[in-house]
């Protein structure tokens, strides 16, 4: 790993480079946690956000994993591919069920943060 000891070295280098450098995440990796946290609050009803705003539970008995499992729905533009409640869907379906079926946020949070740092097939990192 490179060291950059002033900003004029660390200016023109790649963004990959400086987050790997730096030991941070980049954008997308601190978003998906977070917005996997709000489904959780909303699907278990922690959130002032109803769950039918945003989301279909999928009641089709033969799924695998969770009992949470969300549908998608059709889209007819590209645009809404990027919302909220149409990005998140994949990431929240791959969860197991332990890590989905707790009661408390913080346990959520605790679970999904070592399923993060240690499942690379949930998370595809």
């Amino acid at each position: 790993m490179e060291v950059y000891k002033n900003d004029t070295m660390f200016k023109n280098v790649p963004y990959e480079k400086k987050l790997k450098a730096l030991k941070l995440w980049s954008l997308e990796d601190r978003r998906i946690p977070a917005d996997l946290i709000e489904v959780f609050k909303i699907t278990h009803g922690l959130s002032s956000l109803s769950l039918d705003t945003f989301f279909v539970l999928d009641t089709d008995s033969r799924t695998r994993g969770h009992l949470w499992k969300l549908k998608k729905r059709r889209m007819n533009t590209d645009l809404r591919r990027h919302f909220f409640s149409e990005r998140i869907i994949n990431w929240w379906n791959k969860l197991n069920r332990e890590t989905v079926c707790v009661p408390i946020v913080n346990n959520f949070r605790n679970r999904l943060q070592r399923l993060w740092m240690k499942d690379e097939f949930v998370f595809g990192r």
